[in-house]
């Protein structure tokens, strides 16, 4: 465990590699989901499988969530993808690296990936996608409803998760609360920049998305595939937004087989 000071805030990071000690042949960097989302989501599921097929892991709470720190304003998109950035510069990380983001992670990666296409090798997303217009409205509406109906009746709402969710998610969701009551987050988010078509026609890497069977965002699988020159969509039947945690040994088996083609093309990208 480490806390690095990533221009101007100090973020909690984890790194795993190669429990032989081989020297890791490619770094993956792994971005998590919003408000009950954490470096655990990973941890805990992908993230040793990916250590032990050699790779060097790298994944960290973003501002304001576990253990990093949490700033009272400050949220926008670009605000998380700056943070990725110097991250990456502040671990002396300068090849390309592959990125895989959970839900808002993978609009933070494939934001990245937009701003800085030298440095991605690779990029995986799993429920989830680009930052447009499109999904600043879908985020507006669940922050709005987060707000409204979480940070300011906790009592009731935990309450109500407590009997419906059980202990853990409630757990979870009294952290979101408070984040959503004493930042700036839940306007922050949706105010954000957002891509333009030119820009998410520009991201060339290979690009896998990973999408529950019974998630909306399947819906959005055509029109990635128009947009992407290299779209790989993978589709889990009876799986929502929660694939990553209920199926983490496929999405993990998927996401190698996309950092073995890269590899496997001769050309060299995320390779240390």
């Amino acid at each position: 465990m480490a806390m690095i000071d990533a221009g101007g805030i100090r973020l909690h990071v984890q790194r795993m590699g190669p429990p032989d000690g081989r020297t890791p042949h490619a770094t993956v960097v792994l971005v998590h989901g919003l408000l009950t989302d954490s470096l655990a989501s990973y941890y805990f599921t992908v993230a040793p499988a990916f250590a032990a097929a050699g790779l060097d892991v790298v994944m960290y709470d973003l501002r304001g969530h576990g253990r990093s720190e949490r700033p009272p304003d400050g949220y926008t998109l670009d605000h998380n993808i700056d943070d990725l950035d110097a991250l990456l510069d502040r671990l002396g990380i300068t090849g390309p690296v592959h990125l895989v983001g959970n839900s808002y992670g993978g609009t933070i990666a494939f934001g990245y990936a937009a701003r800085h296409p030298e440095r991605a090798a690779g990029l995986t997303l799993i429920e989830s996608e680009p930052a447009t217009a499109a999904w600043a409205a879908k985020l507006g509406g669940i922050l709005r409803r987060v707000v409204t109906q979480l940070a300011y009746n906790e009592p009731d709402a935990i309450a109500w998760i407590t009997a419906n969710r059980g202990h853990n998610t409630a757990r979870l969701a009294k952290g979101a609360a408070r984040l959503a009551r004493e930042t700036t987050l839940g306007r922050d988010i949706p105010a954000s920049r957002v891509l333009t078509e030119e820009q998410i026609r520009a991201v060339r890497c290979p690009v896998l998305g990973v999408y529950g069977g019974d998630s909306d965002l399947v819906d959005l699988v055509p029109l990635k595939q128009a947009l992407l020159t290299d779209f790989r969509p993978v589709v889990l039947p009876g799986h929502e937004h929660s694939v990553l945690v209920e199926a983490a040994a496929t999405v993990g088996a998927h996401i190698l087989d996309l950092i073995r083609s890269v590899a496997g093309a001769g050309a060299g990208a995320g390779v240390r």
